[in-house]
């Protein structure tokens, strides 16, 4: 999925993804609902920061959650990020994606 986002496409992103997935802040509110919602979210900030990227710092995996502490930039010029990303799975698709900043 990080290929993905970093490439930009958020087609094949939320492709990875179950019809009524979700992106919310960690315990907190839906920031992006249902696929359709995280696709149109994405391409909006693809739009606003056309050199967004994601770098994977580390990762884990237990049962059906994978965890990437991941740093992010904006642009070449801003200072980057770091945020852990929560993905939650049914089966082979993303059900929900939590962050925590």
């Amino acid at each position: 999925m990080i290929a993905h986002y970093n490439a930009q496409d958020a087609d094949a992103y939320v492709a990875l993804m179950t019809d009524d997935a979700a992106e919310a802040g960690y315990r907190g509110a839906v920031v992006r609902d249902g696929k359709e919602g995280v696709r149109e979210g994405l391409k909006a900030m693809f739009a606003e920061f056309p050199q967004n990227r994601a770098d994977i710092l580390s990762g884990y995996t237990l049962g059906d959650f994978v965890v990437l502490h991941e740093k992010v930039a904006r642009s070449p010029e801003a200072d980057p990020f770091e945020v852990m990303s929560i993905y939650s799975f049914e089966g082979d698709k993303v059900s929900r994606v939590e962050f925590v900043r």
